[in-house]
């Protein structure tokens, strides 16, 4: 069994991670800052869930800290590296840039620093869909040009990219970028969007849907975006031997780099989405119609052929089905009736 590193182990996307890493066996040492982001509580209850596993270590500390991070590396032997700490959100990003740098830039760099150094043999971090930004040709195909980001955060998830690429090419280090579209489930984030509809919902207030309704999500269940993480984990890319810098493909390099997309491959209609909820939770939601927010695209559509090809996976949790499971953990966490 391997002993695997996950950043922001206290998050959603960590939090599952960790624990599916557990169940296969595998050593886990997960850290996380725990800032105040969302309620901190949440957090620390899926860290309960994890520290009762022996074979998971905990540390609390900052991604951006290079004395942490220089410490965590020469304490333990990684075989892998899974790094899925970030300052997340796109509107945050418009009003607290620095915490995107910190996080994102600096932390990253930290990242890559501890795995040339300690010979980690594969880094698997987190990119997003948004790094799409103003592309419109769907579905969004990882070898398509992503270098119009509209967005802070997209920003600094393209910038994962370049950097991995970078360590990639210089220092021989595998690392596979992940760009995740629109996750949701059981122990998910408050500030996603069917957190906060049902959470509106079951309180009887409006919930706010922005540009009228008038958008599609291609929305990726956990169990699917964890099962994606733990078959690319043991696919250890290679260099691409067909990689041409004529005609260069940015889903791979003549280093062992890869991205892959990981989505459900099926956009819902956002007032579709919310009319499955409702009927799920049993009660009508007050909409609060709104333009279009600065940072939004309209349509999230994930071309997952080179997941499949390369990984062998290939997500399909129905709508229903994931927000049926994520309405009955709310009920079950939050003791609502």
């Amino acid at each position: 069994m391997s002993k695997v590193l996950v950043t922001g182990s206290a998050g959603f996307i960590g939090f599952h991670t960790s624990l599916q890493l557990l169940r296969a066996g595998h050593e886990v040492v997960g850290i996380d800052n725990l800032n105040d982001y969302y309620e901190v509580q949440l957090k620390e209850d899926r860290l309960a869930i994890l520290l009762k596993d022996p074979q998971f270590a905990m540390v609390r500390g900052d991604l951006a800290d290079r004395r942490t991070m220089e410490q965590l590396f020469s304490e333990h032997k990684f075989d892998f590296v899974i790094n899925l700490g970030a300052q997340a959100g796109v509107r945050y990003s418009l009003t607290n840039p620095h915490a995107y740098i910190d996080s994102n830039l600096v932390g990253f760099v930290n990242i890559l620093e501890g795995c040339r150094h300690s010979g980690v043999r594969h880094l698997v971090y987190a990119s997003s869909s948004s790094v799409y930004g103003a592309n419109t040709r769907i579905p969004f195909s990882v070898h398509d040009s992503v270098d119009h980001p509209i967005s802070l955060y997209a920003a600094t998830k393209k910038s994962n990219e370049l950097f991995a690429h970078t360590y990639s090419h210089l220092f021989g280090l595998p690392t596979t970028g992940l760009r995740f579209f629109t996750v949701y489930g059981p122990w998910g984030r408050p500030d996603m969007a069917f957190y906060k509809f049902t959470r509106a919902i079951h309180a009887g207030q409006p919930i706010d849907v922005y540009n009228h309704g008038a958008m599609r999500r291609d929305f990726t269940y956990i169990d699917d975006i964890v099962a994606g993480i733990l078959a690319v984990l043991k696919t250890i890319p290679a260099g691409n031997p067909n990689w041409s810098g004529d005609e260069p493909d940015p889903a791979s390099s003549y280093a062992p780099y890869k991205i892959y997309n990981i989505g459900n491959s099926s956009p819902v209609e956002l007032m579709d989405a919310i009319r499955i909820l409702e009927e799920i939770i049993g009660i009508k939601a007050k909409v609060n119609l709104l333009p279009m927010q600065p940072g939004d695209v309209l349509v999230t559509y994930a071309d997952v052929e080179a997941l499949c090809a390369d990984a062998g996976f290939r997500p399909d949790t129905p709508l229903q089905v994931g927000l049926e499971r994520f309405v009955n953990w709310y009920r079950s966490y939050y003791r609502v009736a």
